[in-house]
């Protein structure tokens, strides 16, 4: 039960994270979510024996689903990492990181092949967990998950406060406390396959409870912190799409008035198609035509009632957002990572 409501977790990231995929430049969280997601489906016991009967009943699919697991993790470590630091070394550390990976890959096929096992088995550590390949084989893993999720955590609470926009130190709380929660994961795996080893099985099952509990905690509040950044900005561009179209349709009228004279030095049209992406650069065009005609004939001025003067002042208010802080909101990799 708990591998299938941490994979529908998982999976329900991956949903939010679609819609945004032509948008985002850096595609290593919807990476990681599509790697942890076939790693957590594969550990399903109907799909692991469906599918480990296929491949000779060797429990392939359990080294199958730990590789996924450590290239999501470290997908995921590489997206908070993009997020928080700056792009000058974005190259050399994700280069760096690589070899860790690969060694981690290469420890876990070498100890799972030392591994004695009898046919396919869905608690794969409960039944090998006795044999020393099996307690390297799960320290590998986790040991290296261990070292990148608490890495991830200690940056998400570190630059929390640099991000600009509200919901992403949100965002970097959860992922945070779900890193917190992951590190607490690991350690009570460590505890469980030192208690295996020593056959203290009534111990070792006492302890399984929390590791459930932690389990589910860690995954939850990482696929909410995760959701967050998507979500959010879907909102606020259908804010800004409205705002936008409640905008132009005011200062049209406002821009029909103030520059039917001056028809030659029109840079918009009125046969324009406006796409969504246009409609901000259109408001911004129409409203400097409008302030150059007013400069141009003052008497225009007398013109405009205080209903236009606050569409012009609306218009100007909003376009400072986008075209004033959106180069310096860019600069936080934040935006782009996650």
């Amino acid at each position: 039960m708990i591998q299938i409501v941490v994979a529908a977790l998982i999976w329900l990231l991956v949903i939010c994270l679609l819609p945004g995929i032509r948008r985002r430049r850096d595609h290593s969280v919807l990476t990681a979510a599509v790697t942890i997601s076939v790693s957590l489906t594969l550990n399903v016991d109907q799909l692991y024996l469906g599918i480990d009967s296929v491949l000779g009943g060797r429990n392939l699919v359990d080294l199958l689903a730990n590789i996924s697991m450590v290239v999501g993790i470290y997908f995921l470590s590489r997206a908070i990492l993009r997020a928080a630091t700056p792009d000058e070394t974005v190259g050399k550390r994700d280069r760096a990181t690589l070899i860790p990976l690969a060694v981690v890959i290469m420890g876990l096929a070498a100890s799972f092949r030392a591994i004695v096992t009898q046919g396919s088995s869905t608690r794969f550590m409960m039944d090998y967990g006795d044999q020393w390949p099996a307690a390297i084989y799960s320290a590998i893993q986790f040991v290296y998950i261990g070292y990148v999720v608490s890495a991830t955590g200690v940056t998400c609470f570190r630059f929390r406060g640099d991000m600009l926009r509200p919901y992403f130190r949100t965002a970097f709380t959860f992922i945070g406390v779900g890193c917190s929660f992951a590190v607490l994961l690991v350690l009570l795996v460590l505890v469980m396959d030192v208690l295996h080893l020593q056959g203290r099985l009534d111990t070792m099952r006492a302890v399984s409870p929390i590791y459930d509990a932690a389990v589910v905690a860690a995954m939850a509040f990482l696929c909410v912190g995760l959701a967050i950044p998507p979500v959010a900005r879907r909102v606020l561009r259908h804010r800004e799409s409205a705002t936008e179209e409640e905008l132009l349709r005011g200062l049209t009228k406002i821009w029909e008035k103030t520059t039917k004279k001056r028809q030659d030095v029109r840079l918009v049209r009125d046969t324009d198609v406006i796409s969504p992406q246009d409609r901000a650069q259109r408001l911004h065009r129409m409203l400097v035509e409008v302030q150059d005609a007013l400069l141009v004939e003052p008497g225009l001025g007398s013109s405009l009632d205080i209903h236009d003067l606050n569409v012009m002042n609306a218009a100007e208010n909003y376009l400072a957002g986008p075209f004033v802080r959106k180069d310096a909101v860019r600069r936080r990799k934040g935006e782009q990572a996650i």
